[in-house]
């Protein structure tokens, strides 16, 4: 009769999952607090001109617009395209900085796929 090998997990494959479980409480444990960080950013977009400001957090929560004397006497279609750019100004910005924390966090790891 044969050995019977049991489930095939042997000590190496327990501690790799042990290694792997570790890295996902430090993940989680670092996520939290980078959700904190982002919610208490003021990251500013403009348009190009600067007579529109977007105020939004780190996670893309929209805080406040400035928008000047001048950008308003410029009429409304051109007043509704300076807002729309320095929001997706704004947006950009946050995105890549969420993007930077992130690679932040999990640089180190090893994990895969990221």
């Amino acid at each position: 009769m044969s050995e019977k090998q049991g489930f095939g997990f042997g000590l190496g494959k327990i501690k790799e999952l042990q290694a792997a479980f570790q890295k996902a409480q430090q993940i989680q444990a670092g996520a939290q607090e980078l959700q904190k960080e982002l919610e208490q950013m003021r990251i500013v977009g403009e348009s190009s001109d600067g007579l529109v400001k977007v105020y939004m957090s780190g996670n893309q929560e929209p805080i406040n617009v400035e928008i000047s004397p001048d950008a308003v006497a410029k009429g409304n279609e051109a007043l509704s395209a300076l807002v729309t750019e320095a929001m997706k100004n704004a947006y950009t910005k946050s995105t890549e900085t969420m993007r930077a924390k992130m690679e932040d966090l999990t640089s180190g790891l090893e994990l895969p796929g990221m």
